[in-house]
């Protein structure tokens, strides 16, 4: 958007906190009843609370994680094609799950940024053909691209995807 630190980095990752303890509150539940409950009351050892934490934590990343990129990690890791996505070891899921999110992290950027491209440009050209060039065309081009963001409804919008994408 053109604003240095606009809104504030804390606040950014404050939101991404929230959002992650909101879309991932029932796995969190479920890993909580049947693995880290049972531990603490000493009824099952340190390796099946893993074992039973590491399969709600599965689901969710490979109901959101594209094949392409677990083929990616399990050529990688030199392991063998297994006959079901849920016997992959975490050190193949989380990498994949990871890079699927980065993907899906750049089109939600690419989407926002061309619409402020676009003022960037028209502000700079309206400014060059009106001879000013020593005026920075960001001075002018940046109460516009905050406008339109806040016309829009910005942030519900880009909340409202983040959530949509995990439903």
């Amino acid at each position: 958007m053109g604003t240095q630190q606009s809104p504030p980095n804390q606040l950014l990752i404050g939101l991404a906190l929230f959002l992650t303890f909101f879309i991932m509150q029932p796995v969190y539940s479920e890993v909580m009843e049947t693995a880290v409950t049972p531990y603490l009351a000493n009824e099952i050892s340190q390796e099946e609370a893993f074992d039973r934490a590491a399969e709600p934590l599965k689901e969710f990343m490979l109901r959101e994680t594209r094949e392409k990129d677990l083929a990616l990690f399990l050529r990688a890791s030199g392991r063998d094609n297994v006959a079901e996505p849920m016997d992959l070891p975490l050190s193949v899921i989380i990498p994949a799950f990871a890079i699927n999110e980065l993907r899906i992290a750049f089109s939600i950027g690419f989407i926002l940024f061309i619409p402020f491209l676009v003022i960037d440009m028209v502000v700079a050209s309206i400014l060059m053909s009106m001879g000013m060039f020593m005026l920075p065309p960001v001075m002018i081009s940046l109460p516009f691209k905050i406008l339109l963001f806040v016309l829009v409804d910005g942030w519900y919008l880009v909340v409202e995807s983040l959530l949509n994408s995990f439903a």
